[in-house]
């Protein structure tokens, strides 16, 4: 250790060890250069104690001042007390005591201190600096403060470097957008807003939270991510999402999952729970009093409620409108009774179905017993529900119908074929009640006298062996059996005749 400069420099009594240095002192140990008023300087030891205006420099990024230090050479450790300021390049550490380590590089305070770094302010209890890392440990009442967001945690490591901030414990996190994040384990870009996060975290905002066993998100675009065992809860919409990946883009207001992927619909009395290769939900007007949502499900779709079934390869169910859409050999199921067709819009009441829409080879059928059914086949068909239950079908064009006569004991009587352009069937207690048909043509046979040719109707088909039977059901998908898929009805339209053909 060197003395390079001292305005005065005497023995003292009382302390015959030290050399008493009086202004403007400057020493020098190993490439680091101290200046102060005073210091008294243990030349034997190689260490000194310095006072007043203390400035310890290293290199030309890292600069140590406080009130006090008390330097050890051999061990090359300094002790900072009093207004103690660590700075490191843009860097700047301030506290109460410091005590920094020259041979390890690191800085150490073990009371109350605060790191400045751009934008970031973070407070601590207790801390650790590394300058040769850029790397800061802050434990103890962590907060991180932003123009942009508030980090609260009780252990946080953190890079100046790039203004990454390691979360190795419970975390929240509050933006200004009001974007709130929950994380025990990842890594938040304080600069960009960018957060890889794992072991569950959360990511809440606009009355959605998603949770997932990893979460990407960038807080600038508005784009966050999940993988694996992902919920993505919507309050307002009381709805649900979940699957093993998720994306949600708040820009669109838009939410896509795949990978076992399920929508839970809470608004009705049961949940309803649909299923497809890919969901995608999509909320309009956001913000505002005239929000609604979408729901689009693409292929191999299942849905599930307690007195609702369904599958089909598409669904597009719009909110405004009260209506959903079923594209791709559709079927349906009420307790009893299933019907299908070509393509089915179902619409709702208050979140209960009110009436359904079978369009081109429209069938409905009533299971009897293993192996006689109620059924009527026709071009188009309106099912109308009340109470959850069918309480009319009207089916129009081409309607065929096979029904069993019951006297009031249940008794079957025999079976009704008939023919007519125009049925209305009524329901009453799940039987039916009233049947009304135009200008019909039919037969009545012994219940126990069908023929064979009458018993079904052209394109009869009971889908059991595809309904879903209860919510863990819906990932298994089975397709019909090749003859019973529906071939799509052709539209005919009659050629155009030229003008010089006509007479």
């Amino acid at each position: 250790m060197k003395l390079i400069h001292t305005d005065v420099l005497y023995k003292n009594a009382s302390d015959v060890r030290a050399d008493v240095l009086v202004g403007h002192v400057k020493l020098y140990h190993d490439g680091m250069y101290i200046d102060c008023d005073s210091a008294r300087f243990y030349k034997d030891d190689n260490t000194f104690n310095a006072y007043g205006h203390v400035k310890m420099i290293q290199g030309d990024t890292l600069t140590l001042t406080s009130d006090t230090l008390l330097y050890n050479g051999p061990m090359m450790q300094a002790h900072a007390q009093g207004h103690a300021i660590l700075t490191h390049r843009k860097t700047k550490l301030t506290t109460s005591l410091i005590d920094y380590d020259r041979l390890e590089g690191v800085g150490f305070y073990p009371k109350h201190g605060v790191l400045y770094d751009g934008d970031n302010v973070l407070n601590s209890d207790y801390g650790q600096y590394t300058p040769a890392l850029s790397e800061a440990i802050f434990k103890d009442n962590v907060v991180l403060d932003n123009p942009k967001f508030n980090l609260k945690t009780q252990e946080l490591y953190y890079y100046s470097n790039t203004q990454i901030a390691k979360i190795v414990s419970e975390t929240n996190i509050l933006s200004s957008d009001s974007t709130f994040v929950y994380a025990i384990r990842g890594d938040y870009n304080t600069k960009t807003g960018q957060a890889s996060l794992m072991d569950r975290s959360h990511i809440y905002k606009d009355m959605r939270d998603i949770v997932g066993d990893s979460l990407y998100c960038d807080d600038e675009k508005g784009i966050s991510e999940a993988y694996y065992n992902v919920v993505l809860t919507d309050v307002e919409n009381k709805c649900m999402l979940t699957g093993d990946y998720c994306r949600y883009d708040e820009n669109i207001a838009t939410a896509v999952a795949t990978d076992n992927a399920i929508c839970y619909e809470f608004s009705g009395p049961d949940t309803l729970y649909v299923h497809g290769d890919t969901l995608k939900m999509v909320t309009y007007n956001q913000k505002t009093d005239s929000a609604y949502r979408d729901l689009f499900a693409y292929h191999k779709v299942r849905m599930f409620r307690n007195d609702f079934q369904g599958v089909c390869d598409s669904l597009v169910s719009h909110e405004l409108d009260s209506c959903t859409y079923l594209y791709g050999q559709p079927i349906l199921w009420n307790e009893g009774q299933q019907v299908f067709g070509e393509e089915i819009r179902v619409y709702n009441n208050d979140s209960t179905i009110d009436w359904i829409h079978i369009i081109n080879q429209a069938m409905t059928i009533e299971k009897l017993d293993s192996i006689s059914y109620n059924q009527v086949s026709s071009k188009e068909m309106f099912s109308f529900f009340e109470n959850g239950e069918i309480k009319m079908n009207h089916a129009k064009g081409n309607v065929f119908v096979s029904y069993y006569m019951v006297e009031s004991d249940s008794n079957r009587i025999g079976m009704n074929y008939s023919e007519t352009p125009e049925l209305k069937l009524y329901m009453e207690n799940k039987k039916i009640s009233k049947i009304w048909m135009k200008t019909p043509t039919g037969t009545m046979y012994p219940a126990f006298g069908v023929p064979s040719d009458k018993q079904y109707l052209a394109g009869f088909a009971w889908f059991d062996y595809i309904r879903p039977k209860n919510k863990d059901d819906l990932f298994e998908w089975i397709a019909k059996s090749e003859d019973q898929v529906l071939k799509k009805t052709e539209k005919k339209t009659v050629p155009k005749q030229k003008l010089d053909q006509i007479k």
